[in-house]
């Protein structure tokens, strides 16, 4: 029996409002309703499929049938049938995008952990769309968009998308050794770590501040979107909840691979530039979304998902060190959390907060993302391993 998780059951409750009858996940407001008229966005879809699939090992009623909605709309309604990859949203149109990719590959390396029907063929079709599309293996890295019928590259690169294409070949190579097949794993996790190294290198270059943005040589566009800071995907500056995100990640690879010494001190290092620069910088409590250069706040809206990835971090770093100062952090925040954060109502978190803690409308309207909170919900109760759906196999067994 899983433990009683009365905060992820309300969020799954709620989250489960979001499942369209027209396929896919739609996007709730601050009611925990679908908003009438927005179409059913792929990235959406894949986080919601991913973490029902989550809540299905966990053993929670009806969650299987969710990701199997999702699933269903991954494979059909969101699909493009004539190039292959994904669609943005249900309009079919728009650009391939590698962050999209890279939820629609964590969505499937999910179910195959958690051993959901379709996941493994979910999984590979997706795989082999980042191989042959995103995947610059001279770069160590993903380049970030095509058009639409993989004609054309964009030449932006951007980390975001390649932290989340870290995290996605992570969950992708426990999918596989978990299969027997544990060269194609290998071979995913090199992946991770040459991503991470490259990106830990760009962060120690600057006294740890993470560029976000760079050209197809890979040079850092330190001024991108300054006349668009608080841009929900590519924001101008340091994103804070990123570098929190980061250490995270590079902790788990750390779990599965043998870090080098250039990455060995970068979890804790991560973390500690995010919490000493990014938490409460203008005397109000919780993280800002976005830092410049000289740490100053650019975007000074609390994020739930940085307060998420806080959380989730201080957790992983926390069980793997033994380090109580992490512990402190995570009761603390969590303290924050319910007294400004979570929505009662709904068992979500108000998506943006102003940062006197008044509900903000800068970035975000609603309620629509449910993976960072039920992650940073799940994690302090799991083992520590690369992926989430390998640490909840395990925490159930």
């Amino acid at each position: 029996m899983t433990p009683e998780t009365p905060e992820l059951d309300q969020l799954l409750t709620t989250a489960a409002a979001a499942a369209d009858p027209d396929g896919g996940f739609g996007w709730l407001d601050e009611h925990g309703s679908r908003t009438p008229g927005k179409v059913a966005e792929t990235w959406i879809g894949a986080r919601m499929t991913h973490v029902f699939g989550l809540a299905a090992a966990w053993g929670r009623p009806g969650a299987a049938e969710l990701a199997e909605h999702g699933r269903r709309a991954l494979t059909g309604l969101l699909h493009d049938d004539e190039h292959g990859g994904w669609w943005s949203d249900a309009h079919g149109t728009g650009p391939k995008q590698a962050y999209v990719h890279a939820f629609v590959v964590l969505a499937g390396a999910t179910l195959s952990r958690v051993g959901l029907p379709g996941g493994d063929a979910l999984l590979d079709d997706a795989l082999a769309i980042w191989d042959e599309h995103f995947w610059d293996d001279d770069a160590g890295a993903a380049v970030d968009e095509w058009d639409a019928g993989w004609t054309t590259c964009a030449a932006y690169r951007g980390a975001n998308a390649n932290m989340h294409g870290v995290e996605a070949q992570l969950a992708a190579a426990d999918a596989f050794a978990a299969r027997g097949d544990d060269g194609r794993a290998a071979q995913l996790r090199q992946r991770c770590l040459r991503t991470a190294q490259r990106l830990v290198g760009e962060a120690r270059a600057r006294d740890g501040r993470l560029p976000e943005h760079f050209d197809d040589a890979w040079v850092a566009q330190l001024q991108h979107n300054r006349e668009n800071p608080a841009d929900p995907f590519r924001p101008f500056g340091v994103t804070v909840g990123h570098q929190l995100e980061w250490a995270r990640l590079v902790a788990q690879l750390g779990t599965v691979v043998e870090l080098p010494a250039v990455l060995a001190d970068a979890p804790a290092e991560l973390y500690r530039v995010a919490v000493e620069r990014g938490e409460s910088p203008d005397g109000q409590p919780g993280f800002v979304y976005t830092l410049d250069w000289d740490d100053r706040p650019v975007v000074p809206a609390r994020m739930h998902w940085v307060m998420a990835e806080a959380l989730a971090a201080a957790a992983v770093l926390g069980a793997l060190t033994g380090d109580p100062r992490y512990g402190a952090d995570h009761e603390r925040w969590s303290a924050l959390v319910e007294l400004l954060v979570r929505d009662p109502r709904t068992g979500n978190w108000h998506h943006e907060l102003t940062p006197e803690g008044q509900v903000g409308h800068t970035t975000w309207t609603g309620q629509p993302d449910a993976y960072h909170v039920a992650q940073a919900l799940l994690l302090p109760r799991l083992p520590v391993t690369g992926s989430v759906a390998e640490s909840v196999v395990r925490a159930v067994g």
